[in-house]
Formats: C-alpha cells, sequence, structure tokens
C-alpha cells in the first residue's frame, strides 16, 4: 500500500497546475492519470495525429488575456508566447444552401483571442517538466475510493488488473464532476443532491468534434479571408484559421451535427462533407488538402459519458457546494467546469486549480496545528 498526502486525479491542465502548487509548497502527491499521456483535454498533434511540440489544437485553443487573469498568468509564469487568433479580412456567413455564401466585413475584437505557440500543449510541456516524474502515474484508472478514519483509500487499476491501493490524506478531483459520477464509485455514497450537481454539470469539449484540413499555404488569407465563418447548412456551425504560429497553414471547424448523426455517418463521410464545405466558403484551392483530422470528443470515454452526447449548455461558471456531507472534509474539486469565473475555459482550469490547491493546503495545515 503506498501513502501520499494529496492524490490527484486527471493530469490535465488543472490536474498539473494543482500538482505543481502543492510541490513548490513542498506537499508530497500522487498524479494519477487513466490515460497515457497528460493534457486530458489539451491535445496539440502534427499532420498524422500524433502529439507534437508545433501541433493543431484538437481540443481548446484561444484564451483572452485581458478579461482570463487567471491563464494569463500562468502563461507569463511559465514563459510561453503567445500570437493573436488571425482575424484580419472577410468573416463569412452561410444561411441557406441555395444562396452564396455573404461576405462580411471583419468585425473589430477588442478582447482579441490568443493561442499558444507550439499548440496549447505548451502549458502541458511546461507544467510537467516542473513536477518530479516519480509522483506522475499514466495508465493509471482510479476504480473506487473509499472514505476512512484517516483519510481516503483509492483502488488504482493498470491495464485490466487493480494492482495498487493508494492512501492519501486529500484528494483532489481534477476530472469533470459528470465523468467521476459516472466512473468511481465512492463509499460512502455521495448526497443525491450532490450527485443531481455532478451529473447534470455539463463537460467542456464533450458533446463536440473539430475538423482539421491542412494546407501548403493559407490561400484564404491572399484572397481576403479571415478564415472565420459561421453557417446554418453544416455540417460544420462554426470555422476558423488554424494555421500555427510556425505558419503550418489550416482552418478548423466545430462540427454541427449531433454526436449520434457523427456516428451514423461515419469518419471519413464526415470528412468529406466538411471538405466539401470548406470548398464551398473558400474556393476550390480548399477541396484538396494535405491531411485531415478529425477528434470527436463525444467518443472519448476518458472525456464523455454517454449523458454528454447530447448539445448541452456551457457549465454555469458560479460559485456551488460541490461536495457535501462526509467527503466534504477529504475532496477538492479542480476541473474547469467547478471554477466559479471561467468555468469551462482554460482559465477556469488554472483558476479552479489554484483554489482546490489553496483549500488543500489549508486543511493539511489544519490538521497538523490540531
Amino acid at each position: 500500500m503506498t501513502n501520499t498526502k494529496v492524490a490527484i486525479l486527471g493530469a490535465g491542465l488543472a490536474g498539473l497546475n494543482a500538482a505543481r502548487l502543492l510541490h513548490r509548497a513542498g506537499i508530497d502527491f500522487i498524479l494519477l492519470e487513466a490515460g497515457g499521456r497528460p493534457g486530458g483535454r489539451i491535445l496539440s498533434v502534427d499532420a498524422a495525429g500524433a502529439p507534437a511540440a508545433d501541433g493543431f489544437d484538437l481540443g481548446p485553443s484561444w484564451f483572452w488575456p485581458d478579461r482570463q487573469r487567471a491563464i494569463a498568468g500562468l502563461v507569463r509564469e511559465l514563459g510561453l508566447e503567445s500570437f493573436p487568433q488571425n482575424a484580419q479580412g472577410y468573416v463569412v456567413f452561410e444561411r441557406m444552401s441555395r444562396e452564396a455564401p455573404h461576405r462580411l466585413s471583419g468585425l473589430r475584437d477588442d478582447q482579441q483571442s490568443q493561442r499558444l505557440a507550439g499548440g496549447s500543449a505548451a502549458l502541458v510541456d511546461a507544467l510537467v517538466k516542473a513536477l518530479p516524474t516519480d509522483r506522475l502515474r499514466y495508465g493509471a484508472k482510479v476504480v473506487a475510493m473509499t472514505l476512512t478514519a484517516g483519510g481516503v483509500e483509492l483502488s488504482v487499476r493498470t491495464g485490466d488488473v487493480v494492482k495498487e491501493t493508494l492512501t492519501a490524506e486529500q484528494v483532489i478531483v481534477a476530472l469533470p464532476p459528470r465523468l467521476l459520477a459516472a466512473t468511481i464509485p465512492l463509499d460512502p455514497a455521495p448526497y443525491d443532491s450532490v450527485l443531481h450537481l455532478w451529473n447534470s454539470t455539463p463537460t467542456w469539449m464533450a458533446p463536440h468534434a473539430k475538423v482539421f484540413a491542412l494546407y501548403d499555404r493559407p490561400f484564404w488569407r491572399e484572397a481576403g479571408f479571415s478564415g472565420t465563418a459561421q453557417s446554418l447548412v453544416g455540417p460544420m456551425a462554426e470555422i476558423h484559421d488554424a494555421t500555427t504560429c510556425s505558419g503550418q497553414a489550416a482552418l478548423f471547424g466545430f462540427v454541427g451535427v449531433g454526436a449520434g448523426q457523427r456516428a451514423a455517418m461515419g469518419e471519413e463521410a464526415l470528412k468529406a462533407a466538411c471538405i466539401q464545405q470548406f470548398a464551398r466558403i473558400f474556393g476550390d484551392d480548399a477541396a484538396n488538402p494535405r491531411a485531415t483530422l478529425l477528434k470527436d470528443w463525444a467518443s472519448d470515454s476518458l472525456t464523455a459519458t454517454p449523458a454528454d452526447a447530447a448539445p448541452t449548455a456551457h457549465a454555469a461558471g458560479q460559485a456551488r457546494e460541490w461536495i457535501a456531507g462526509p467527503w466534504q472534509a477529504r475532496l477538492a474539486f479542480a476541473g474547469s467546469e467547478t471554477s466559479a469565473i471561467e468555468a469551462g475555459f482554460l482559465s477556469g482550469a488554472v483558476e479552479a486549480s489554484v483554489e482546490a490547491a489553496k483549500l488543500v493546503r489549508q486543511r493539511l495545515e489544519g490538521m497538523l496545528a490540531g
């Protein structure tokens, strides 16, 4: 049996940042990640779909430093480079299939979105480098948690076998609340009101799919387009320029059809329909990308549950009582969905992880004082 002060569930942005803060405070932790890589919903890949240091963001990509202080501060602290999302040129609007797409003058953005050089995975890489490697465990899935007199007992599975029992005085849950409710039994069971809150909280990115088309050059810019489009025709509802800071040219779109319809279409048919839409909007040059990428987060079992297949509203972003009853003194939530001010954004993951690390540190100090 392994003992630690704090067990952290999930090595996405929130879990990694919570680990960084605890490590800086000299607090022992073990970070458990069910998948084989860090990052969670942050996934930056190359043209072949493999994780890359200068990649395309299949998950979240933007942040707004003027109004999102938590993520802006972390980017500065880690010394990362950012660049503005391209907004120069026409915006296109597709209203009806029998009408030609409408060109609109680009709108001024007083709070322009930024992207990270190298992709959002630059955040993940920098945070991992700040942590002791022997405290990071990948392919380690928590399958049960039991409250004990001295803390929490966690059953950890590697592959198909429960290989370890881990005990911790505190647990930071850096997972979406709905995913926790669906995948990790707690003993004693949380109150019904708590489970209802967890299950009713939308998971950021989970219902969505992103399609990328990669090109040799950003020809749409040469033709006066920003790369931004809105469509009521589909299959993509929203399109943007995804060209990297290093100049790798790409467009991407959020697929506007639901998860069930995406599954029924199949990956190749869906990508083909999206390429047709890119060409319809931006011209024949868009019809022959050098590569295409598709990430359907609704089919990712480490992100989504069956409840996430249906489109839902964005996470609420307000102060809530995420835990009540006997677990209240042992659990702390750090996922983006639990942020009181930036739920469902990169900044929300940072803000929530800061608050969780602070709470856990206060609890541990209180135990020592007691």
